[in-house]
């Protein structure tokens, strides 16, 4: 016995199938990359639309915790679980929502 594979022939019609679908392959990740590359570019160029406040007056001893904001309003959670929600333009404090833990 011969374990010696034996070459098979090559098809010169397949071989030239395979490498238009390299070529082709290869043609559409490059566009797909210069595709993302142009969306981050045009999407990170416009800039934040984002303002943050100045200054947010905390009622009495509340330390902040995390910060969040909406269209007209940003809130402001406290270490003792509360959540202070103020209005964009005034500033004032418009609601507190106290979060209660227990089940």
């Amino acid at each position: 016995m011969n374990d010696d594979p034996q070459m098979q022939p090559v098809d010169p019609a397949m071989v030239r199938y395979l490498r238009v679908l390299v070529t082709a392959l290869t043609a559409t990740m490059i566009i797909g990359f210069i595709v993302i590359v142009a969306l981050f570019v045009t999407r990170f160029a416009r800039g934040s639309d984002v303002s943050l406040p100045d200054a947010i007056a905390l009622p009495g001893d509340a330390t902040p915790v995390a910060f969040t904001q909406g269209a007209d309003w940003y809130a402001v959670v406290t270490k003792d679980d509360e959540i202070l929600i103020y209005d964009r333009i005034t500033g004032q404090l418009r609601q507190i929502i106290r979060v209660d833990m227990s089940e």
